[in-house]
């Protein structure tokens, strides 16, 4: 009999990281295509330009620093995805390109690649555009617009955020909200379609729930607290539906390299992560803070880690 020794692990259970990225894509089409649906084909197009860039961006990167090629992956299009669904429809095509590029070079491929990334490579792209081109990452079309593919010319409008940032609630009801039918990013809108897809993910075991409970929970206990409203619940229902809090809490803070691993660790992240989207919510320049507030915490995964270590099997509780 031989005696094989390898490193773990022994046992496969099929899965590969090809088969996730399918199903996170699979989870974000409802939202897309409620972006369609509300603001018209250029929506396609820049989510379509954003995925090619980055798997263009990914192959040129591998290729240059001669590694083997990992485009089968599908981590390169679900960056792709997720990053256009967080900008505006009125965002120009080279800005998609740019961030594309930021996201596949510097914040993936320089950290060493898949599984390797300190931050999450679609919410540092979006940060860096953030930082050197804010004025097309603030202007968002009127609800309902449709915009045709090269179309740039709009009339923009203020989304339910800066309404609780003068404070006050917005003119916009829940069940819009619910359904997509507000100002926003084109991806972000439609809460209902976020939830389709993130239990979707639960059910199939792709992420934990307790990243997004923890999350979702935190700001709901600390808006509701802090009102800034005269109804706090009301305006507890409309921070928890506004801006990219549900894209967020679903399908950015639980990316695999740059979240907790261990159960309490995810809770403790989770919290982390909400306490700062109020913070900067509450006090930012800008009105939102979920980008930041994910990307702070994706800094403090590997502590947390090493804070809240599951207890050995057989061993005693201390």
């Amino acid at each position: 009999m031989n005696l094989i020794v390898n490193s773990s692990p022994h046992i496969h259970g099929g899965e590969t990281t090809r088969k996730l990225m399918l199903r996170v894509v699979l989870a974000l089409l409802p939202a897309l295509a409620v972006g369609v649906y509300f603001f018209g084909p250029r929506v396609l197009t820049l989510t379509l330009t954003s995925m090619a860039a980055c798997l263009v961006f990914e192959w040129l990167y591998r290729v240059v620093t001669r590694q083997s090629y990992t485009l089968p992956d599908g981590s390169a299009l679900v960056t792709g995805l997720l990053f256009a669904l967080t900008l505006p429809v009125s965002v120009p095509y080279w800005v998609v390109i740019v961030g594309a590029a930021f996201a596949m070079i510097v914040v993936k491929g320089m950290c060493g690649g898949l599984g390797q990334n300190v931050f999450n490579p679609a919410l540092g792209a979006r940060a860096f555009l953030m930082l050197f081109w804010p004025q097309y990452l603030v202007r968002y079309p009127e609800t309902g617009s449709w915009l045709s593919v090269g179309q740039v010319d709009m009339v923009s409008s203020a989304t339910p955020l800066h309404h609780l940032v003068m404070p006050s609630l917005p003119d916009v009801s829940l069940w819009d909200m619910f359904l997509g039918n507000m100002v926003g990013s084109m991806g972000e809108v439609c809460t209902l379609a976020i939830l389709l897809g993130g239990i979707y993910l639960i059910v199939r075991k792709v992420i934990s729930w307790r990243i997004p409970a923890a999350y979702l929970g935190t700001v709901a206990v600390l808006t509701l607290i802090f009102s800034r409203g005269q109804s706090p619940l009301l305006f507890m229902a409309y921070h928890l539906l506004g801006g990219g809090l549900m894209l967020g809490a679903f399908f950015m803070a639980t990316d695999y390299a740059t979240s907790p691993v261990t159960p309490a660790g995810q809770l403790v992240y989770g919290l982390g992560c909400g306490v700062l989207t109020v913070i900067f919510r509450y006090f930012g320049l800008f009105p939102e803070g979920v980008t930041y507030a994910i990307l702070i915490m994706n800094a403090c995964a590997w502590a947390i880690d090493r804070i809240t270590p599951p207890r050995r099997f057989g061993g005693a509780v201390k």
